[in-house]
């Protein structure tokens, strides 16, 4: 079963950018739809993810979710056309859209694999760091391209690869491809373009083996475990 999720804002396309699959028992694969923008980060696509990810979090059916991108680029980040945009209403609009997308996802009561089925950069690198586990393909790499001109996500790398390594990556946006990423944690797997999400699948049915109620309990010690915390203002 494949469902849709559209952006629903005034102003954007009602264009089909997430979709939402139930593969197997338990593991549901939520999909963004802009390939020809290389996923890129829209506001659109930001609610359209959270919201498919709440969709999800309520039915209780579901054990594991799988996050991938269509085409061949996991995501290129944040659209960086919206910040163009100076109107005072449209960049409120953004960065609430940004808050909320990254408490939704690092607060997600389930586990989250991402299929990384190539190139996460800026916050493509983010979302990717954010979820649990990764399955990568060996055509993808990871930079923070924005670090540059803006700060980037820091807490939940340093989780993954360490303090030092971490700082490295978000203080010089350095490259980092699949076989390194996996060396340092990154990556749990890394495999061939072709095989990310039958490999992916193929790891939530191991996730989705777990009771629902234990899946939330272990996700909740994950969640606690990074110290972000439950208020609206997230410390990454």
């Amino acid at each position: 079963m494949t469902l849709f999720v559209q952006a629903a804002r005034e102003g954007v396309s009602m264009s089909e950018l997430v979709t939402l699959d139930r593969p197997e028992d338990g593991v549901a694969v939520i999909t963004m739809m802009r390939p020809e923008k290389k996923n890129a980060l829209s506001t659109a696509l930001r609610d359209a993810i959270s919201d498919a990810l709440d969709q999800t979090a309520a039915d209780q059916g579901v054990r594991v979710v799988v996050l991938t991108g269509a085409g061949e680029v996991f995501s290129a980040g944040f659209d960086l056309t919206e910040f163009q945009n100076a109107d005072p209403d449209f960049q409120r609009d953004l960065w609430a859209s940004s808050d909320r997308f990254h408490s939704t996802v690092l607060r997600f009561p389930l586990p989250i694999i991402a299929a990384v089925n190539g190139p996460a950069l800026a916050g493509g690198f983010d979302l990717a760091v954010m979820c649990d586990l990764r399955v990568v393909a060996d055509t993808a790499r990871f930079a923070h391209v924005e670090y540059a001109w803006t700060e980037v996500v820091y807490r939940p790398l340093r989780e993954l690869v360490g303090g030092s390594l971490a700082r490295e990556l978000t203080l010089t946006g350095r490259n980092v491809d699949a076989a390194e990423a996996h060396r340092i944690g990154l990556a749990n797997q890394v495999v061939v373009a072709a095989e990310v999400m039958p490999r992916a699948v193929e790891m939530a049915m191991a996730v989705a083996a777990m009771p629902r109620e234990i899946a939330l309990r272990s996700k909740a010690k994950i969640i606690a475990a990074t110290g972000i915390g439950s208020g609206p203002t997230l410390a990454l």
